[in-house]
């Protein structure tokens, strides 16, 4: 079965009702063994489309890191209001490449393989833009393939979109190392002067906004207070960069966002397309955000194999752990039954996790708890394929990248 994301939403949402969608989830996959990943058609199509709503009729770039399933970015893609992919490295651009156009790299890369593949490939070099910060990027593709050697390659720069917070100091990721509106104007004239290169787009993401929950229940006033003065500052930087590099060359797209931003960065319009992904398969991490709710379409279960105590009941695995820092919002969140957690000296454990709570009394050897992983994509990492569910029913399977035998970061 492929995955058809324009059929009619559903006017209910099941997913709050806990009770009645786990048990759902757990019955249609009832017959399939060992531990399981499933994707909610229903949720699915919740979260894509209420996607396209937050943007405000502002194109969606998908970011692929954030599924990490070809069908997935197949269905959503044939969504009104969806337009190309952010792929995470080279080789995956390559890859997608060979059936997608509009693909922007969204990180730069050294990989002079996939370098190589790119400049002896004319339609992959027409598809795909590279992302650079600095100029040594573009030495190391001249040092590849010459100028003269290899079609031209499409480039957008990645400005840095963090707050220098007057006192504070730097405030968001470590990405770009230009940031000011001259850094970027003089790096885009020298890429506009090289031969082999064409600038055609400009990349801001605003981590410390899309990335940083502001309903979490710990520090909210002031994480709202630096979003309201980083968004502020950010408007009228990102406006004179864009104003700046469209007297150098004429850019095709300012992306900007993520997830957890688009109706502020859709209202900047300086910015012409946003990105998105983690808000579709809806890790737990985006739990802790006011503007939105999305559903959780995409959960794993384990089978409960022992039980050490009454008020104990361990399941075999749990340990994907999401990257970032050590922390226990990175640990996957056991969702149903209700109430339950994880020991504090064992957390998800590489090949057992043991789990306390009043529901640990009712489960028996065999039963499944449902976790959802705290990354919206990385759990495609740990598993081969989707059980894709409709319901209380199994309609079909959807094979991760690791299911057709690619492992890109």
């Amino acid at each position: 079965m492929s995955l058809d994301l324009l059929s009619t939403p559903t006017a209910t949402k099941p997913w709050d009702h806990p009770a009645s969608y786990w048990d759902a989830m757990s019955h249609a996959v009832a017959d399939v063994s060992g531990p399981v990943a499933a994707i909610n058609s229903g949720a699915l199509r919740y979260n894509a489309l209420d996607l396209v709503v937050r943007a405000g009729g502002v194109p969606i770039r998908v970011a692929s890191k954030s599924v990490r399933v070809r069908e997935v970015l197949d269905a959503v893609l044939a969504l009104p209001g969806y337009q190309g992919i952010l792929a995470f490295t080279l080789p995956e651009a390559l890859w997608l490449a060979e059936t997608m156009d509009e693909i922007v790299l969204g990180y730069p890369t050294a990989d002079r393989a996939a370098i190589a593949a790119l400049a002896a490939d004319e339609t992959a070099a027409s598809r795909i833009t590279l992302m650079v910060d600095d100029l040594a990027q573009l030495d190391l593709v001249d040092a590849v393939a010459a100028p003269g050697a290899r079609p031209e390659i499409r480039v957008a720069i990645d400005a840095d979109a963090s707050w220098r917070a007057p006192a504070l100091g730097h405030i968001g990721v470590l990405r770009s190392p230009v940031h000011e509106a001259a850094e970027v104007a003089a790096l885009a004239r020298s890429i506009a002067a090289r031969p082999g290169f064409r600038l055609v787009g400009l990349m801001m993401y605003e981590a410390q906004i899309a990335g940083q929950g502001d309903a979490t229940g710990s520090g909210d006033a002031v994480i709202r207070w630096m979003q309201r003065r980083s968004a502020a500052e950010l408007l009228d930087r990102r406006g004179a960069i864009v104003a700046s590099l469209r007297d150098i060359a004429p850019l095709e797209f300012v992306n900007g966002g993520g997830t957890g931003s688009l109706e502020l960065t859709a209202s900047d319009q300086a910015v012409t397309e946003v990105t998105a992904g983690s808000g579709l398969l809806a890790g737990h991490l985006f739990d802790g955000y006011r503007a939105f709710d999305p559903a959780p379409a995409a959960a794993f279960a384990l089978e409960v194999v022992r039980k050490p105590a009454p008020d104990v009941a361990t399941v075999l695995g749990g340990g994907w752990i999401a990257s970032g820092p050590a922390l226990e919002s990175r640990q996957p969140r056991a969702v149903w039954p209700g109430g339950l957690r994880m020991a504090p000296r064992e957390g998800a454990g590489e090949v057992q996790t043991p789990l306390r709570g009043d529901a640990a009394r009712d489960l028996r050897v065999g039963d499944r708890v449902w976790f959802r992983h705290s990354k919206s994509g990385e759990l495609a990492e740990r598993v081969d394929r989707y059980h894709l569910v409709d319901g209380d029913t199994r309609v079909g399977e959807v094979a991760t990248y690791r299911g057709e035998g690619k492992a890109f970061l």
